[in-house]
């Protein structure tokens, strides 16, 4: 069968242990390796490996051998407990052994678990695994990661995280590659230790790179500067951030602007906000006040709607011409 969204997420964790196998496939490596990696320690355990439960072998091993997916499935295991053989960067015409594999499994078996990039509606490998009654396939695309894949990872981590820090880790996680992603959790994780995580943490342990791709932008966008966005839009989209991350990261900073004026005063801004960029907000709190803060999020909502919806309007152009719509503003 074919699984995608929650339903994907919810196998990868908790597969049924009768699955003979599952296809993973996408363009993003990554992606792709973060999810066997979860999937294989679901069904067999995290000591599977060590207890030689876990077979591992290439696509053109397998093709060169062609009985040796199938008896690797049937092979018994030194130690008790369910067997995976994990068959990895499989291309269409490495497929031939392993959709025989496949079709030969049967109970008490290994499961079989593969890998593989970008494929086609028309690929054997997927219409065998998406045609199989005990196996999956799943296709990961190269788009933010979802609120259950967020979840999961924070979870993985044993996080507890205040709602602003919540927030803050969301923002992350759309904008970071998935390895990325996991690996600052990790970091929050310990830095933190038994505490609930605050955005201070994650300001800390965010890669410095975000907020310096986005901060001169949105801030150039606050301060008026109009001019100044084409050219800065230009060298983000050349270092591939998202339109949408740009809308995520301004609306954050305008809500936090809104949130002083309110509060009539830098007190109502919450961490991370320091030095030369806090007396910049509070500069630009007052310049807003709070009436047309909340029209410049306004505008931020409909942009973040545009972006989210069909519209095959260029995205960095729609943002672009909002942050310029908001330097016109601040102008006023």
């Amino acid at each position: 069968m074919n699984l995608k969204g929650a339903a994907a997420a919810k196998f990868f964790a908790r597969p049924d242990p009768g699955t003979a196998g599952a296809l993973i496939y996408g363009a993003d490596a990554m992606r792709v390796a973060l999810r066997r990696q979860e999937l294989i320690a679901a069904l067999a355990g995290p000591q599977a490996e060590e207890e030689m439960r876990l077979t591992r072998m290439t696509g053109a091993e397998a093709k060169a051998d062609p009985t040796a997916a199938i008896d690797a499935l049937r092979a018994i295991g030194f130690f008790p407990g369910p067997r995976v053989v994990f068959v990895d960067g499989v291309t269409e015409a490495q497929s031939a052994p392993l959709v025989a594999a496949l079709e030969a499994w049967s109970e008490g078996d290994a499961a079989l678990v593969v890998t593989a990039g970008a494929l086609k509606k028309t690929s054997k490998l997927r219409r065998a695994f998406e045609g199989h009654a005990k196996a999956v396939a799943v296709a990961l695309y190269d788009e933010p990661m979802g609120r259950e894949e967020i979840e999961a990872a924070i979870a993985a981590e044993g996080l507890t995280l205040t709602q602003e820090a919540r927030q803050d880790v969301e923002a992350l996680a759309r904008t970071l590659d998935p390895g990325d992603f996991r690996q600052t959790l990790t970091k929050i994780a310990l830095y933190a230790g038994d505490e609930a995580v605050t955005p201070e943490a994650v300001a800390l342990m965010a890669p410095a790179t975000i907020d310096a791709e986005t901060d001169e932008v949105i801030a150039a966008a606050a301060d008026g500067r109009a001019a100044a966005i084409g050219p800065l839009m230009q060298r983000l989209g050349g270092q591939g951030v998202a339109a949408v991350t740009l809308i995520i990261f301004a609306t954050r900073h305008f809500q936090q602007l809104h949130a002083a004026a309110v509060g009539g005063g830098v007190g109502g801004l919450r961490p991370p906000v320091f030095g030369p960029r806090r007396d910049a907000m509070e500069r630009q709190a007052r310049g807003w006040g709070a009436r047309r803060l909340e029209a410049a999020l306004d505008v931020l909502m409909e942009t973040d709607l545009t972006l989210r919806s069909a519209s095959r309007a260029p995205q960095m152009a729609v943002t672009e011409r909002a942050l310029i719509r908001l330097a016109m503003m601040a102008r006023t």
